[in-house]
């Protein structure tokens, strides 16, 4: 829709109103054979719509193109073939080096994720407010500047891989660890992977895009067992990873081999690294974790961030104990203070320590935070440790 029409807010209105429509019709006349064809050609239907009121207005030869264009693409309910190459062309299109970085990938987010604004704010650690103009400005920009909907020749395309990626790599986290809803989204981390594929195969020799997959892969391979059988969080060390997807992880290993055979080197591939080390761990104390400080270290030096040094953090607490890490931890304090698991790693620090009273005040200031029901319980249930107000696990 977006790439018939050229206008990103007509084409969501017209696919919000085909939901509608979806839940209006379904339920009397029963869910369709292929539902998500249903609400293409509906979405179509109500954009045709849209158009001639607007034609009745004003005769414009640009909305008469595109009302003869859509009504050049039938009422096939079954046919979607062209989606996926349409999903591969809008990531170019939001990705377009005329807008800006942190624009590139919210709206990324936004139209192809199908992540809220509230979900891609909290991703970016601003406001909602400020993440709703900012959507607002990359569409008109996109309207304005006449920015194709295609994905570029071979010549353009490494000036867009870095906003492709990030924009790809969120994705696949917000499924990861959902902001709302069941913590797991295997749906998008599935369609990340799925895209990051097709990225790969169009670019083979882009080292950073098949290291982003072997990130994904490796971490992917971990989802049955993040979740215990009555939905709780299950953390890594507790995971049981007799049920990690070891040809999953195979796969993951073999794309790492590859990017790192390109001598090239980036921060997803020192990411993925990390990964790797978890996935061949068979137990817990087996797990290098002075290797892990040594590759986060190197991500620091390579794309510095204060997420980063938190996990570098993390890492030192792991490898020589909380009284080390701890202080590491702290120094972010200013600049991680909205930021849920800032406070729950400080938390987990101090309860190792013991130092019980301090780490339920971070518990509960991580609460605050924390949207997702199943990390939410996961925080009262250490909170309820450190107070003496439950048993715990």
């Amino acid at each position: 829709m977006i790439r018939v029409l050229g206008d990103f807010d007509l084409a969501e209105d017209a696919v919000q109103e085909a939901f509608a429509a979806a839940l209006e019709t379904w339920p009397r006349r029963g869910i369709p054979d292929n539902p998500g064809a249903w609400i293409t050609t509906t979405a179509r239907n109500r954009a045709i719509d849209r158009l001639r009121r607007e034609r009745t207005l004003r005769d414009k030869t640009e909305t008469l193109s595109q009302l003869a264009e859509l009504e050049m693409l039938g009422g096939d309910e079954t046919d979607v073939s062209q989606i996926p190459d349409d999903r591969l062309r809008l990531i170019f299109t939001c990705c377009h080096p005329a807008l800006a970085l942190d624009a590139r990938v919210a709206l990324t987010l936004r139209t192809l994720g199908g992540l809220t604004t509230p979900e891609i704010a909290r991703a970016f650690l601003i406001s909602e407010a400020t993440m709703a103009q900012r959507l607002v400005r990359a569409k008109r920009k996109i309207a304005s500047a006449g920015i194709p909907y295609r994905v570029p020749p071979a010549e353009l395309l490494p000036e867009r891989v870095p906003a492709v990626l990030a924009a790809l790599y969120l994705i696949f986290n917000e499924g990861y660890r959902a902001s709302e809803g069941p913590l797991v989204r295997s749906e998008l981390c599935e369609e990340a992977i799925r895209l990051t594929r097709v990225l790969v195969k169009l670019m083979p020799q882009e080292a950073e895009a098949r290291g982003l997959l072997a990130l994904m892969l490796l971490q992917h391979a971990r989802r049955e067992s993040r979740v215990d059988p009555v939905g709780d969080l299950v953390l890594l060390d507790d995971q049981d990873r007799a049920q990690w997807d070891r040809s999953m992880i195979a796969e993951g290993l073999g794309e790492l081999e590859r990017a790192m055979d390109a001598h090239h080197p980036g921060p997803y591939q020192v990411q993925a690294a990390i990964a790797a080390l978890h996935d061949r761990s068979t137990h817990p104390e087996e797990t290098d974790w002075p290797q892990i400080v040594a590759l986060y270290a190197t991500l620091a030096a390579m794309a510095p961030s204060p997420v980063v040094e938190l996990n570098r953090a993390v890492a030192i607490a792991m490898a020589d104990g909380p009284g080390t890490g701890l202080p590491l931890v702290e120094a972010l304090g200013d600049e991680l203070d909205r930021y849920h698991l800032f406070h729950s790693a400080r938390a987990d620090l101090l309860r190792r320590l013991r130092r019980n009273d301090e780490s339920a005040d971070a518990y509960r200031k991580a609460l605050e935070l924390a949207t997702n029901p199943q990390e939410r319980a996961f925080l009262e249930r250490r909170l309820g440790e450190v107070t003496g107000s439950s048993p715990g696990p």
